[in-house]
């Protein structure tokens, strides 16, 4: 009998965005529930380069960014239009390329015309600018203290989706309420 009391108590779980009261069937899917009942939207991230753009996605409570895939700049609209169909998506972060002097890099015109184009395809979506000095020099750094074999340390793609994750890490931290 106790048993049964404990199964179907409630339990109050805790989150910087939300405090709730969820039983314990929710708890094995919470970020599933909570998905569904607050229709709670995703963040991504772009690290863009015109060979390679990384991407970041968050979870969809948006506590996480993990890195989600690297493409090739000419697949990005389709592989964009497929993830958006499958997930709703609240907001694009893109790294904005400057210089150490603070003056705009020579890859500025290339992510402002990616940035147009997100504008053109989904105009719901806002797009936010994130400083991404550093960003690839950081991934760099966190791949060759993860104790990856060499080979898989000069893994390009890799470099560009961890930078995507920064890229998305300070966009979340400059962004809490």
């Amino acid at each position: 009998m106790s048993r049964n009391r404990v199964i179907f108590s409630r339990f109050e779980v805790i989150s910087p965005k939300l405090n709730l009261n969820i039983h314990p069937i929710m708890l094995i899917s919470k970020t599933l529930y909570l998905t569904i009942i607050f229709n709670m939207a995703r963040i991504l991230a772009f690290d863009y380069g015109t060979k390679r753009i990384g991407i970041a996605v968050t979870d969809p409570l948006q506590i996480i960014a993990t890195g989600l895939d690297t493409i090739h700049p000419k697949d990005a609209l389709d592989f964009l239009k497929k993830y958006l169909a499958a997930e709703q998506v609240e907001a694009f972060v893109i790294g904005d390329p400057i210089q150490m002097d603070g003056t705009p890099s020579e890859s500025k015109q290339h992510a402002k015309g990616f940035a147009t184009t997100l504008k053109k395809s989904f105009p719901g979506i806002p797009i936010y600018w994130i400083d991404e000095r550093y960003t690839s020099k950081l991934a760099e750094r966190t791949i060759m203290q993860s104790g990856l074999k060499k080979s898989d340390r000069r893994d390009k793609e890799r470099v560009d989706t961890i930078a995507a994750t920064i890229i998305l890490q300070y966009f979340m931290e400059q962004h809490r309420l």
